[in-house]
């Protein structure tokens, strides 16, 4: 039998076949209920459609693909959210930053103050969703062909828009940090905006929280030592840490509460 619920999420999916998202105010109004019931509604699994970074949009996983932005988006949401703090604190007023994709990165932008001025870098549907809510901030999109999965655009030719920018610094994301492998991602399709991020920018920040160390995932970003910071929410084993400080790379923690 079908549910007030499934009849509204029918009503979205629909929604979504003339539109690529819908924004969650717009959503509710088109319902006739509330923005909470349709968070409601879509917190719940077995649903057609997503909500991400207020918008509501149609699931990724339907289209194919190996890594979802809308699954990994709520896991370590503690961790994050403490690794955010530490990492927000390194922008300051006027600076450039690139920020990566994934779904660490819109919690470090969720956790700057609204009045602070900046111009960010980005190449993710989320991570751009989440700065254009920042009122003083100037967003740069880097465009080009849209991959549904990890919510990226890859840049179509040889022109990209870090050839013209030089970034204060450049927020990385990994999905592994390990001694030998250094650190890792899990798409290919990642790789080329990161490493030219790192190229231009004049400090490179890595960002993984404490649950990415020890793994290695396929697609390699780069050696450890080829970052000038590593921003996370805890420290690693000893081992880890201990080999960190051989190779120069700073740990930045959250403060102690």
């Amino acid at each position: 039998m079908e549910t007030r619920r499934d009849e509204r999420i029918q009503k979205l999916t629909l929604a979504l076949k003339r539109t690529d998202k819908l924004h969650l105010k717009d959503a509710a109004q088109l319902l006739g209920v509330s923005e909470m019931t349709i968070r409601r509604d879509l917190s719940e699994p077995a649903s057609t459609v997503v909500l991400l970074g207020g918008y509501i949009v149609s699931d990724p996983k339907n289209h194919g693909g190996h890594y979802f932005v809308s699954d990994q988006h709520g896991q370590n949401a503690a961790k994050k959210q403490r690794l955010a703090q530490a990492a927000a604190s390194l922008i300051g007023e006027n600076d450039t930053v690139f920020f990566d994709c994934g779904t660490t990165i819109p919690y470090i932008v969720d956790a700057l103050p609204e009045d602070l001025p900046f111009t960010a870098i980005c190449c993710a549907m989320n991570t751009f969703l989440a700065l254009k809510e920042k009122p003083a901030c100037n967003v740069i999109l880097s465009g080009g062909e849209f991959h549904a999965d990890n919510a990226l655009f890859t840049p179509i030719g040889a022109h990209s828009i870090l050839d013209d920018l030089c970034p204060t610094l450049a927020f990385i994301s990994a999905a592994g940090i390990d001694r030998e492998q250094g650190a890792t991602c899990y798409n290919l399709n990642e790789l080329a905006m990161k490493h030219h991020a790192m190229l231009r920018a004049r400090q490179r920040v890595l960002v993984a929280d404490s649950s990415k160390f020890g793994k290695v995932l396929p697609a390699r970003i780069g050696e450890l030592r080829r970052f000038d910071l590593l921003v996370s929410d805890s420290a690693p084993d000893k081992a880890l840490e201990e080999w960190l400080a051989q190779q120069s790379l700073p740990l930045r923690l959250p403060d102690a509460v």
